[in-house]
């Protein structure tokens, strides 16, 4: 049986859903930290048990971690969870007190990247691909980890992202935020995005995309509209917009589309994971680039993780 709490954090003492959070983290049991864009509530699932749950056609309610190739797809179920919910406090003790990070670069790593993406863009000129998009692993130390820290930090920086961590002792240790709704489902209503081309932001400074970003913002809506149409002809796409995500700014597209209601969700996510966004196009070729050439394990960066089969959010004592 799963209890639900509710509280407020404080703001310079270890809130409760952190002490759990700990304590979980030290019995080296799974659990899952999030915030929603815009949101002022985190919420957590607490699992009792070390079992990796596999994500099923039929899957309860739950949180889902899926890894960028789609073979690694778990969930922590809901019935196997105790779930804690907790007021964010705009608090700038959590922000200054962060020990910086200096990252020393690997010289021949940097030149190791340039040559695959000399090498990525050498196979889109030899019409191989139309887009893919590649990344590189970068480890280093992290002086004074504290879990709360960084993930407040997460929050009051990057309001407008999906914040979350995700723990499992047979998968590891997650932390990120992204900018990039794969889906949301309101009943028959299905709502994603298309979110591509990049700008660092500067105060003041007017905003130009160029044809080069806008194509690759492009490819990545044609994708996601062609596969949705596959499944209804209710779709609706909005005109691209300027988006900013942290430092950055992004072109982005809303996609809206009625689906039929006996449409699993595990078949959507599926169709749609990865997009053009964090792979390429066409996708499959883009995924065998990427796996043949990046030479590291992507695992869960660049996958995708959130609610499944319910807005927790919503949810009341």
């Amino acid at each position: 049986m799963q209890t639900y709490k509710y509280g407020i954090a404080k703001k310079s003492t270890m809130s409760e859903l952190f002490r759990k959070v700990k304590n979980q983290f030290e019995k080296k049991l799974p659990f899952a930290v999030y915030c929603k864009p815009n949101s002022n509530k985190t919420i957590a699932l607490f699992q009792h048990n070390d079992t990796l749950f596999e994500i099923e056609n039929n899957a309860v309610a739950g949180f889902a971690f899926v890894s960028f190739d789609n073979l690694q797809r778990y969930l922590l179920p809901e019935n196997e969870c105790d779930i804690y919910f907790e007021k964010n406090v705009e608090a700038d003790y959590f922000i200054d007190t962060l020990a910086k990070n200096d990252v020393a670069l690997d010289e021949n790593a940097k030149l190791t990247f340039e040559n695959l993406v000399s090498k990525g863009i050498q196979t889109i000129n030899d019409n191989g691909l139309e887009k893919v998009v590649l990344s590189r692993k970068i480890t280093f130390d992290i002086a004074g980890f504290d879990i709360e820290l960084i993930f407040k930090k997460l929050i009051f920086n990057y309001k407008s992202a999906f914040k979350s961590i995700f723990y499992h002792p047979k998968v590891g240790l997650w932390i990120g935020a992204t900018p990039e709704q794969l889906l949301k489902m309101e009943e028959s209503i299905l709502k994603t995005v298309s979110l591509a081309g990049t700008q660092i932001f500067k105060e003041n400074n007017v905003i130009t995309w160029q044809n080069k970003e806008k194509l690759e913002q492009q490819i990545v809506t044609d994708f996601i509209t062609k596969t949705l149409k596959k499944i209804t002809p209710e779709v609706t796409v909005s005109k691209p917009y300027t988006h900013k995500a942290g430092k950055l700014v992004h072109l982005k597209t809303d996609i809206e589309a009625v689906v039929p209601v006996d449409f699993k969700i595990n078949k959507l996510t599926e169709l749609l994971h990865p997009t053009p966004a964090v792979c390429g196009f066409p996708k499959k070729k883009a995924m065998q680039f990427i796996l043949e050439n990046e030479n590291y394990d992507r695992e869960f960066y660049s996958g995708y993780s959130g609610e499944w089969q319910k807005n927790f959010e919503n949810y009341r004592e």
